[in-house]
């Protein structure tokens, strides 16, 4: 098997021949990979990672259109996205940071919110998306869309948590409407990286805090949930062998039920610290795989390489000869995680054999 058919496989839970590794670096740690191997191409190439994301499709650039939406002065270097939310800079040790400004914050007034130009995805021309599906299955690749921050996170970076959740609760139109105008976008480009011939549609929205549920079950089931089931619908209408996979950090325990009945086939990430994945696996692994559980917040910055090698070992061991784990730290690696547990992760995952790492 290649690195696609392995990973498929693996996540479809028919059987795997090795365990792939795969992770994200922030800056800091980019330079430190530069420096330590002397590679100066993209580590997830030097470390041989199962997939690689391609381009969303586009839309028009007028991100000047926003600036009236905000009322107070942004910092000097903001940037504003496709759908007009401003990211202003952090500090120099902290690069991937940055402190979101929500243009519809504090508007009181439906017709005003009626006002706001969403953008409209339809409108990007979406060139060069299958070609560079192509490319990666030519390379042994999958190809995966990312479309993390799917619905909810989307919609509150608009409106802030706070007036969203407000609105939610209150049944205020402006809930509807924001949520229905996030979705529609949502489709449209589920829909074109579908027709370009992924693998794997990454969604997701954190909808889980360290120890609790961001909301009750209830106002997830009623506003949440229907919207990304319209979503994934869409995708397995499409091809129902599209793997939909989905994140949220934190604990999420009483939502993976409604997960599932979504139509998520993966769930990330399953944070030790927040969950036990011995429990979910053994509950939920006829049905859902998974990819993560590797802490970033525990054994990945403050575990010796030997912890690490335990916690992969540990992880995989719950997995079964038919897979449905892919293990791998549960979020971006920041700058204080030793570069020598990185490479005591990888020689974990590529040590093992079912029964132990050998």
């Amino acid at each position: 098997m290649n690195q696609r058919e392995n990973l498929l496989s693996l996540l479809r839970r028919t059987g795997y021949e090795f365990i792939p590794c795969q992770f994200s670096l922030t800056p800091h740690l980019v330079n430190v990979f530069h420096e330590k191997t002397g590679y100066d191409g993209f580590y997830e190439d030097y470390f041989d990672m199962p997939w690689r994301d391609i381009p969303d499709i586009k839309v028009p650039d007028n991100t000047g259109q926003f600036l009236s939406w905000y009322h107070l002065p942004l910092k000097e270097g903001t940037k504003i996205d496709d759908w007009g939310i401003a990211h202003e800079p952090g500090s120099a040790e902290a690069k991937h940071m940055t402190r979101m400004r929500h243009p519809l914050q504090g508007i009181t007034d439906f017709e005003k919110i009626k006002e706001y130009p969403f953008p409209k995805f339809e409108e990007g021309d979406g060139t060069g998306q299958r070609s560079s599906v192509e490319e990666l299955h030519k390379r042994g690749f999958a190809a995966v869309g990312n479309m993390q921050i799917t619905i909810w996170e989307t919609a509150w970076y608009l409106r802030s948590m706070e007036d969203l959740m407000m609105d939610m609760m209150s049944e205020e139109p402006a809930a509807e409407f924001i949520l229905d105008a996030v979705t529609e976008q949502a489709v449209i480009r589920a829909l074109s990286y579908a027709g370009a011939g992924v693998d794997i549609i990454y969604l997701g929205d954190d909808i889980g805090m360290q120890r609790e549920i961001m909301m009750s079950q209830e106002l997830y089931r009623t506003w949440l949930k229907p919207r990304l089931k319209k979503v994934i619908d869409a995708v397995k209408s499409f091809n129902s062998e599209i793997i939909i996979m989905y994140h949220s950090c934190g604990y999420v325990l009483p939502f993976i039920e409604d997960l599932i009945e979504a139509g998520v086939d993966v769930l990330n990430p399953i944070q030790p610290e927040s969950m036990n994945y011995r429990e979910i696996v053994s509950a939920y692994g006829d049905r859902l795989s998974f990819h993560g559980c590797i802490g970033t917040q525990t054994v990945m910055p403050f575990g010796s390489p030997s912890e690490v090698k335990i916690a992969v070992k540990e992880c995989l061991d719950t997995m079964g000869p038919k897979g449905g784990m892919m293990v791998a730290p549960t979020h971006v690696l920041e700058p204080e995680v030793p570069w020598e547990n990185i490479l005591a992760y990888v020689d974990a995952c590529r040590a093992y054999k079912p029964g132990g790492i050998v």
